[in-house]
């Protein structure tokens, strides 16, 4: 059973098509662009977004040269936007997950924030899909209906209005482990009167679609963080994975049971298989892969393959808090910005490099922190995915700071191959999640280096830093 799946991302959209017998023969990866604006916007051309996906899996196809038995689809999870459902026409711009300007929305509701926590596992943020669709209605556009980017796209792909329990479950407006929207919660948002698509199993045949050839059967959409803790096989209960991306995304599962974190953190379906579901606790990091960006936007570095060679073997007494979208678990903070201190003339590139670098992975450590505070099954290991993880700095920062061995996925494509994994389940539902994830080894370990003292000398250090940067911002 060939599958074709496609994984929208913020940057980028990447199609692979994976055969049981000869795994990926073909792939195709187009970029997008998003833009980044003032007051914390972050918008997507949503025509670039379908462009990028109807090219991607039209070249994975054509380069694969065989038939396509099913297409699934992963997505960014809480990026909104407007359409018109009678002719699928975008009526916005597509708010992406890292927009903040909906904080005015969250912070007239900050009566009901615990509440909010209690029933969906989130924390009440610009971060989730419902504050953002609110926003988008007051400020952009009253017709049409108001979704996440993935109802949008596979309405345009299939004809069907739905989204899955994953996506739904990151939005603030659906119970925790429950099946559909909750007027209530809808109503908090000012919400209640949307047209809002249907709620589907992660294994589920949504429609077919004839953009990548014959018709096809489209099933086995997902939330793409959901879908690389599939294919990184975190099946059981204390099993993590992180992802770096445009962010890094560290999910752990949690079992049959949906945790209500006292530390800051959110949880939600990790999926719905079978009639049963499996959450996961999760912590986000807004900026990583963006943080380089950054980095090469100054000229420190010309692009993220020459970080590693840049960076200095110690930060010479520099620090950073790389919050350049704000601060996401478990701070909380949406409003907080970047800093970097204790540097002197003798500061050079390669301290501010690794800097950031130890930024990053300081964040990671503090999720983890959070993690085993929640759990009962505290981490033992780190599985990590995304194209930072081809910085061997930055994953030796990662095991030194956590204190845990960090073990790297061998593909670059794990969110589309967990995928892929669903929809063969949504093609043959008598087979196991085990059964449709391959096995692997890890391409790469990293082991700690450091003793558990330097590692928590340092993440005071950090956190007495990340502490100072928020609470400076608030007093301007």
């Amino acid at each position: 059973m060939t599958v074709l799946a496609i994984d929208q991302g913020t940057s980028g959209t990447k199609a692979i098509v994976v055969d049981p017998e000869d795994g990926i023969v073909g792939l195709a990866e187009v970029s997008v662009h998003p833009r980044y604006l003032n007051g914390g916007g972050v918008e997507q051309d949503p025509d670039e977004l379908l462009e990028s996906v109807l090219g991607a899996g039209r070249a994975a196809v054509a380069q694969a040269g065989r038939p396509i038995h099913a297409v699934s689809l992963a997505n960014q999870g809480e990026t909104v936007l407007a359409w018109d459902p009678q002719t699928g026409r975008a009526l916005t711009q597509a708010i992406v997950w890292q927009d903040r300007r909906a904080g005015d929305v969250c912070d007239a509701l900050s009566a009901h924030a615990e509440q909010l926590a209690e029933r969906t596992g989130l924390v009440l943020d610009p971060y989730f899909s419902a504050p953002k669709m609110a926003w988008l209605r007051r400020n952009r556009e009253t017709g049409g209906v108001v979704t996440t980017s993935d109802s949008w796209l596979l309405y345009r792909l299939t004809g069907a209005f739905v989204t899955d329990a994953t996506t739904a479950s990151r939005s603030l407006a659906v119970e925790l482990g429950g099946q559909d929207w909750s007027p209530e919660l809808l109503a908090l948002f000012g919400l209640d009167d949307e047209q809002l698509p249907a709620i589907v199993s992660n294994d589920e045949i949504i429609g077919t679609t004839t953009e990548f050839g014959a018709e096809i059967p489209v099933g086995g959409i997902v939330v793409d963080q959901q879908a690389a803790l599939l294919a990184e096989g975190c099946f059981d209960e204390g099993m993590a994975k992180c992802t770096f991306g445009t962010g890094a995304f560290l999910l752990a599962n949690t079992g049959e049971t949906g945790v209500r974190s006292a530390s800051g953190l959110t949880s939600s379906l990790a999926w719905r298989i079978a009639g049963n579901d499996t959450f996961c606790v999760d912590g986000q990091v807004y900026t990583a892969a963006s943080a380089i960006r950054w980095l090469s936007s100054l000229g420190v570095i010309n692009g993220a393959e020459e970080m590693d060679g840049l960076a200095a073997p110690d930060n010479g007494g520099v620090m950073c808090v790389p919050a350049f979208a704000g601060l996401a678990a478990p701070r909380w903070k949406a409003n907080a910005t970047a800093s970097i201190s204790g540097m002197t003339l003798s500061t050079g590139r390669g301290h501010i490099v690794l800097a950031v670098l130890q930024g990053i992975a300081a964040q990671i450590a503090e999720l983890v922190s959070a993690i085993n505070a929640d759990t009962a099954s505290p981490l033992t290991t780190l599985r990590a995915d995304g194209g930072l993880t081809h910085s061997k700095v930055l994953m030796q920062a990662c095991a030194d700071i956590v204190g845990l061995p960090v073990e790297i996925y061998p593909s670059a494509h794990a969110t589309a191959l967990g995928a892929a994994a669903l929809a063969r389940l949504s093609l043959q539902p008598q087979q196991s999640v085990r059964e449709v994830v391959s096995d692997w080894q890890p391409s790469a370990t990293y082991e700690p280096s450091w003793t558990p003292t330097r590692a928590a000398e340092f993440a005071d250090r950090w956190r007495q830093l990340a502490d100072t940067t928020y609470s400076q911002e608030g007093q301007r």
